[in-house]
């Protein structure tokens, strides 16, 4: 096992395909619709790298973040968005997220980036 990803986003087919290809690529995945979800996930598995959206119902990908920050400081998060919101993902890089993918996001790009911060 390469290591353990943990998905975030409101829409099914973004966690469907990620899913598909990071479990391809050896990893274990997580899928988490919401916060909540995100946040017991995890508590529980503890995965090496998250995949959050920015923008999701409820609690937005910023109060996520900054929730996971307090479990555990070195998490590592990769962080994706539909909107071109410069602050929203300075506020994220500013909280430690490492990257940012915009979407449509070309998925080999994520791939490998996964498979650098993983390795870090």
């Amino acid at each position: 096992m390469k290591g353990k990803v943990l998905i975030v986003d409101d829409q099914f087919g973004i966690r469907i395909l990620l899913n598909e290809v990071f479990q391809k690529e050896g990893y274990q995945t997580f899928q988490a619709a919401n916060g909540v979800q995100a946040l017991e996930i995890l508590t529980k598995n503890e995965p090496d790298i998250v995949l959050l959206d920015m923008k999701i119902p409820g609690m937005d990908g910023i109060e996520i973040l900054k929730r996971m920050r307090k479990l555990n400081p070195d998490i590592r998060v990769i962080i994706m968005t539909a909107y071109g919101e410069l602050d929203m993902i300075q506020e994220a890089k500013d909280l430690g997220a490492l990257t940012h993918f915009a979407k449509p996001f070309d998925i080999d790009d994520l791939r490998d980036a996964v498979k650098k911060y993983i390795a870090e």
